[in-house]
């Protein structure tokens, strides 16, 4: 694991994955109603502690659910609204969600490892710089996506791949954003 000193300000961007980093995953399919979305232990919380830290946060999921018909762009965004509300009830903010609804093989830019969500990003927040970003996920998408746009990644996942640490796509790795959280609290104290 590349261990780096960090030098975190407000002028930094913290991209987060959703499913399996603020949500539980589920077997059934994944989230496709509001009363499927059930936060992971201590990350509603650790998004107030992420806030103080970051100068913006950043969700970016791929959903290709929508793609298939399991669910429509209104109810995902229902979703959305509600983990939003969540947030900010908690003291914390996301500044935005971007979302890809393409299927897999469509392999667009938009879809994790494609970097077209970032790069929307930076147009709404001019502002972001890569390689002041942190990209924190569960998947070795999310490690790509990070690593294509040079950002920081940490991998969220009670157990370490080999493959991310064979191809250098890893800087951190935690079981849970709480555990993200409470370390960068710590050495930005």
């Amino acid at each position: 694991m590349i261990k780096q000193e960090l030098k975190l300000d407000r002028s930094w961007t913290l991209f987060l994955d959703r499913d399996g980093v603020l949500n539980k995953n589920r077997s059934d399919g994944g989230v496709k109603c509001v009363g499927d979305f059930v936060w992971e232990d201590g990350a509603l919380e650790s998004m107030r502690i992420l806030n103080d830290l970051f100068g913006r946060i950043i969700v970016v999921t791929n959903q290709q659910a929508v793609s298939e018909g399991l669910i429509t762009e209104a109810e995902l965004n229902l979703i959305h609204q509600k983990m939003i509300k969540d947030v900010s009830d908690a003291g914390g903010k996301i500044d935005m969600v971007y979302y890809a609804t393409n299927r897999k093989e469509e392999n667009s830019i938009y879809r994790k490892p494609g970097i077209g969500m970032a790069l929307k990003a930076r147009k709404d927040f001019p502002e972001i710089r890569f390689k002041k970003s942190f990209m924190v996920g569960d998947t070795v998408n999310d490690m790509m996506f990070g690593k294509k746009l040079g950002m920081i990644n940490a991998l969220i996942s009670n157990e370490y791949s080999n493959l991310t640490q064979q191809f250098g796509l890893v800087n951190y790795h935690f079981d849970s954003l709480k555990c993200f959280a409470d370390f960068l609290k710590r050495i930005c104290n």
